[in-house]
């Protein structure tokens, strides 16, 4: 399958590193996509634009190497996110060059609003893959559209009213743990790696596994029924 990981800022992919490292591990294809550089980070203080997304850059294809994943990164503009229609349709277009077969992403009432704008764009996107005339608007290349089912999954929210999933990363724990010390180490965060595979294995007793992630599960387009057979 092909799995794309949709986020707002490089080091928010941690609450599902665990679940792509095991997909990548099976042989699946994963992407990781950042919608900004994440370049209004308070912990850079005053280090210039170009140093910033510098960084930033070097952090996603750090964590991209780790597991075995293609990754790419937009520049909307970290904190300027709308979820527009042409923030939905640059997302889309990578939708059909990609194909996925599932996206994982934020919940849509996350207080960030590009963490919300990033899965609202995510979402729309799905319907804008699989409509030709939407995908080649002012293109010169012919884009074809992607109309396979997607499974789209966001990160867990208590308010959710999708159902949830969990996903068991007991052998890929380690991977997950040493991205988040790669992050911690940076920014001097004060949670611990201890801590986070703690707090996965919290997540794990609830699945009856060691170690897991939790998310919710949207409909997208599924497959035609023939109902009147």
């Amino acid at each position: 399958m092909n799995l794309l990981a949709v986020f707002a800022h490089p080091d928010d992919e941690i609450g599902c590193i665990g679940t792509l490292a095991r997909h990548t591990a099976r042989g699946d294809k994963v992407m990781l996509v950042w919608t900004t550089l994440g370049e209004l980070a308070s912990q850079f203080g005053d280090t210039s634009y170009e140093e910033v997304t510098r960084v930033r850059r070097e952090h996603g294809a750090w964590v991209a190497g780790q597991i075995g994943a293609e990754h790419q990164f937009f520049e909307i503009g970290d904190s300027r996110m709308t979820g527009d229609r042409s923030e939905a349709l640059a997302l889309a277009r990578l939708y059909a060059r990609f194909q996925p077969n599932a996206v994982i992403t934020w919940s849509d009432d996350h207080p960030h609003p590009d963490h919300r704008m990033t899965a609202k764009i995510a979402y729309d996107a799905v319907t804008l893959a699989r409509i030709p005339k939407i995908l080649n608007e002012e293109q010169a290349t012919h884009i074809e559209p992607w109309r396979e089912p997607i499974r789209f999954y966001q990160y867990h929210a208590d308010a959710s009213p999708y159902p949830e999933v969990f996903v068991d990363i007991s052998e890929s724990i380690d991977t997950a743990e040493a991205v988040m010390r790669y992050y911690q180490q940076f920014y001097k965060w004060k949670g611990t790696p201890e801590e986070f595979r703690a707090g996965r294995g919290r997540i794990g007793a609830m699945s009856g596994v060691k170690y897991a992630e939790r998310f919710t599960v949207r409909s997208a387009h599924g497959r035609a029924v023939a109902y009147l057979d």
